[in-house]
């Protein structure tokens, strides 16, 4: 798995591309509550997101929970349909904020 992070207007977008399963999820929580810690909003891009397990969605879940915690925003954007019918699922697809794109989530 492959994760990158940018700063657009203001947010940091971290992008995971590949699968974020038991393997890749330390890193991917890592990755997003060292974004979260930052103070700023987090867009979690899922675009690259072939398959994700509960390991995955448990790192999302934490992230989400530290974000709100610090009243900050934490959005999920472009969201693959692997990923979106997990959350589905687990019906995390009511808990997340989840954008078409940046620019949607911008004006959140």
């Amino acid at each position: 798995m492959k994760t990158k992070i940018r700063e657009e207007n203001g947010a940091l977008i971290v992008s995971f591309e590949g699968d974020v399963d038991l393997q890749s999820s330390p890193d991917t929580r890592k990755a997003l509550l060292d974004a979260v810690g930052q103070g700023k909003a987090v867009f979690a891009d899922l675009s690259g997101v072939g398959y994700i397990d509960s390991s995955g969605v448990a790192s999302l879940v934490e992230a989400f929970q530290k974000a709100k915690s610090q009243n900050n925003k934490f959005i999920l954007i472009s969201v693959s349909e692997n990923a979106r019918r997990v959350l589905e699922l687990a019906r995390l697809d009511k808990v997340f904020t989840i954008c078409d794109s940046i620019s949607d989530a911008l004006d959140t």
